[in-house]
């Protein structure tokens, strides 16, 4: 028999090695495992049952065996921050990141398995907890049925074929996120019902001269106890010993261990004195001769774990809301212009290139450009700005903002997944799905806490029977429940990945997008900022102020520096480009073109080397400059203007001055970076004067001028030797190696796609303000982390202790294992409804 299953948690070959070797040695077992793709072939000779593999897998290592075929199971290899394996080599795995074709299906909250999703709901079979459902990231396609005959349903408006009424979209009756919270609800209904008559019974027993037993004697009242706890323990609460007895067999512990122990011995305790009383010593039963049972305590600490699970479910559906908002934006329909006729579609069907008419008030469907008439449109929702922007005809304009009070019709550029907000949400549903390296100490402590909860349990229950005060087994019996019921795991589990998910999608509210939660813990470290100069402190769109000839030939000289910058894509090149236009200069050929990356631009024009860039690039090749030209070059840049030499036949002939103004923004932010001790340093390509110049102007204290991208590749480097951990922000090609290099690489959302690739961070606006929210926002949630696991190291070490006696001698109070339970639930509630706070917090 050959059976192949996928093995999950291997991440590098020391792992491979591992696993093959554990399996390998199991009776009746030849074991094959390959890394990549991550799957166990097995040859045996009589069918051996999953969880006993499982068990053997459970000594070597966090490595999880599931059916290849059962589990939809996706696998990422690039842009994961290195963490260190089990095997104690580096590998790629730290960060956990659910992958596009995850969109719909369910996942562990506390991430067990890694990047694995299921498509069913159930219980994950590492920590027993309920799978969630990760979000939809793709707008749901609306289809549309007619309110006559419901069997005519189709995807895009019309008329029905039968009697010609419109069709009406079809509306979902329940929707999937509700699924889980409705069938808690539903139990715990039935939980309640019948768990409140046996509580009452059981206080009742506690008034002298017990009234019920006027009714019946004790023995019967027994009876009516137990039979209304059946329901409560084999339906409403039954999952609760399902998870914990997987949790056993595949040696998983977690918080339904201790939970299916704990209520488990009370519950058969209770039968044993029940049908079997004359077993048990005089201290276990009552005045009457009954046993002393339990089936209140066991209904009522399984209720309790029910409402912990129904508040959890609840509060589970409104972290990923930032997503779901998100989503919203997104229109269902446009309005497509198709030979000068408005015609109804779904967003589904638009393609590039199709003209889309835009009215008032209604949501831009996809990213494009306006090709006729302007308006005012809300970006709030983008970029986190209140201030509607003015669009006219040739501005780009994205998906899910909305239009203001004019009609226009715009060009689709970017459909489906390639539009911005569909971008937007994608990275923040991997990056909300990420572990943050602080998420490590939990994990670390949550893998011994189980065993050393049992034991302590033991232990509590061996002190009480042979030191404490009579009944003394009584005391041992109630008070190691005690213990088991208080312990709760899944606390130190939640409390990273709620506030990372919640974090995140207040960030992307705010137009600063995440990568992932690595960059959001580390961006609070950050004391140095580096920062380019060209679009990340200017607005990015300069403009040509003078272009000065010294043989007073301006137009010759427009005619070939134009032609030689229209096969360059910088800012800078373009100004001219669009400069000549303007002076309605032809352009022309130009042979032997070729960008010097950092200086400048080079090619043949008219049968003439002509050369167009900075000073170095007039050392290389060789043009002599005279010291006048020179003088009226640097008089410019010291007034912040962008000088580029222009150099024919290898001499300087003249230069063209650019301006790039200084955005509104910049000093404000840079200000508030400095007050919250941040280092900030300018490096740029330009020359010293014009970096000066910006630098006075926005106070900073440290620039480098005349920067190639090695350049400031190496001053990073040299910034992390020092200690420091460095921020880079910029927009550029030439930014990509620097933004790499950096701690935490700051991309401005007006910048290229390889700048942003290369970042941890996108500042949708592309403004500095951005990055003291990222810094504001950063610092919160690392707060609130911080927060949560103190909240559940604190609980569990006070908690336990105080179960297990210790305050018995000294002030007399026992906690019973019905107080427990009611705090072990609130305990992973309050730590979700902590994350929460997030969603409130002013950037």
């Amino acid at each position: 028999m050959i059976h192949t299953y996928t093995i999950s948690g291997m991440s590098c070959d020391g792992c491979r090695s591992k696993v093959e070797k554990t399996l390998n040695a199991i009776e009746g077992i030849e074991a094959t495992v390959s890394l990549h793709p991550p799957v166990a072939t097995i040859k045996t000779e009589k069918h051996i049952p999953i969880f006993k593999l499982q068990k053997a897998l459970y000594t070597s290592g966090n490595y999880i065996i599931s059916e290849s075929d059962s589990v939809a199971t996706n696998h990422k290899s690039d842009d994961k921050p290195i963490k260190k394996s089990c095997c104690g080599t580096k590998t790629q795995s730290d960060t956990t990141s659910l992958p596009p074709s995850a969109s719909g299906k369910y996942y562990c909250p506390m991430f067990c398995e890694g990047e694995k999703v299921y498509d069913k709901a159930g219980d994950c079979p590492v920590c027993g907890m309920d799978l969630v459902k990760a979000p939809e990231l793709n707008v749901n396609k609306v289809s549309y049925t007619c309110p006559m005959h419901p069997e005519i349903v189709q995807d895009q408006p019309g008329s029905c074929p039968i009697c010609g009424m419109d069709l009406v979209p079809m509306k979902p009756t329940d929707s999937e996120e509700n699924k889980t919270y409705n069938d808690l609800m539903r139990k715990m209904k039935i939980a309640v019902a019948f768990t409140v008559p046996i509580f009452a019974i059981a206080m009742v027993e506690m008034i002298p001269n017990n009234p019920l037993l006027q009714l019946m004697d004790a023995t019967k009242w027994n009876w009516i106890q137990f039979l209304l706890s059946l329901p409560v323990v084999f339906y409403a609460c039954w999952m609760f010993f399902v998870r914990a007895w997987k949790s056993i067999l595949t040696w998983n512990l977690n918080m339904f261990t201790l939970i299916g122990i704990g209520s488990g011995v009370a519950f058969i305790f209770s039968l044993t004195g029940l049908f079997f009383p004359m077993i048990f010593p005089s201290e276990f039963k009552t005045e009457t001769g009954t046993v002393l049972l339990y089936f209140e305590a066991t209904t009522v600490i399984l209720t309790l774990v029910l409402l912990g699970q129904l508040l959890e479910a609840k509060a589970h559906g409104q972290t990923s809301g930032a997503i779901k908002e998100l989503l919203k934006l997104a229109p269902t329909e446009a309005t497509l212009v198709l030979d000068g006729n408005d015609k109804i579609i779904s967003i589904h069907h638009i393609k590039k290139g199709d003209l889309l008419r835009v009215k008032p008030g209604e949501k831009i469907p996809v990213d494009g450009k306006i090709t006729d008439g302007e308006s005012t449109l809300d970006e709030s929702m983008i970029t986190g700005e209140p201030i509607p922007v003015d669009k006219k005809e040739g501005d780009a304009v994205s998906s899910g903002t909305i239009n203001g009070n004019k009609s226009f019709v715009m060009v689709a550029e970017k459909v489906g997944s390639e539009t911005l907000l569909s971008q937007i949400v994608q990275m923040v549903n991997d990056a909300s799905r990420s572990r943050a390296p602080i998420q490590n100490l939990a994990d670390r402590i949550a893998k011994y806490f189980v065993p050393i909860v049992v034991l302590i349990s033991v232990l509590t229950f061996f002190i009480w029977t042979n030191f404490g005060p009579e009944p003394a087994l009584v005391y041992g019996f109630i008070n190691a429940i005690a213990v088991l019921i208080i312990a709760c795991p899944c606390a130190l589990g939640l409390a990273t990945p709620m506030s990372v998910m919640v974090g995140v999608g207040k960030g992307a509210q705010s137009g600063v997008l995440i990568k992932n939660a690595e960059a959001l813990e580390h961006m609070n470290k950050v004391n140095v900022l580096i920062t380019d100069k060209t679009g990340t402190l200017t607005e990015g769109k300069p403009s040509v102020e003078q272009l000065y000839s010294s043989n007073n030939e301006e137009d010759h000289l427009l005619q070939s520096i134009a032609s030689l910058n229209q096969y360059s894509g910088h800012p800078l090149a373009q100004a001219v480009v669009h400069f000549a236009k303007a002076k309605n200069s032809a352009l022309v050929e130009v042979k032997d073109f070729e960008s010097i990356s950092g200086k400048g631009v080079i090619g043949t024009v008219a049968n003439k080397k002509v050369a167009l860039g900075n000073k170095k690039l007039m050392e290389q090749v060789k043009a002599a400059v005279t010291d006048a030209l020179e003088n009226k070059i640097i008089a410019e840049q010291k007034l912040g203007k962008t000088v580029s030499y222009i150099a024919i036949e290898g001499v300087a002939v003249g230069f063209v001055s650019i301006s790039d103004p200084i955005k509104t923004t910049s000093k404000a932010a840079i200000k508030e970076l400095l007050r919250q001790g941040v280092e900030v340093i300018m490096l740029t390509g330009d020359n010293g004067n014009t970096a000066k110049a910006v630098a006075d102007e926005l106070n900073l204290t440290s620039y480098i001028a005349g920067c190639l991208p090695e350049d400031k590749l190496k001053e990073i480097k040299r910034l992390q030797a020092e200690g420091k951990i460095v921020a880079m922000a910029g927009d550029g090609i030439n930014d990509a190696p620097a933004l790499a290099q950096a701690d935490i690489g700051i991309a401005m959302g007006t910048g290229t796609d390889v700048a942003i690739e290369s970042a941890k961070i996108t500042l949708v606006k592309g403004d500095l303000q951005g990055i003291v929210k990222a810094k504001n926002l950063s610092h919160a949630v690392m707060k609130n982390i911080k927060q949560n696991l103190f909240f559940a190291f604190l609980y569990n070490t006070l908690g336990i202790p105080i179960a297990a006696g210790v305050l018995y001698p000294f002030f007399g109070i026992l906690l019973s294992p019905m107080i427990a339970a009611l705090a072990m639930s609130f305990s992973s509630v309050s730590v979700i409804v902590n994350a929460l706070r997030l969603r409130k917090l002013k950037l």
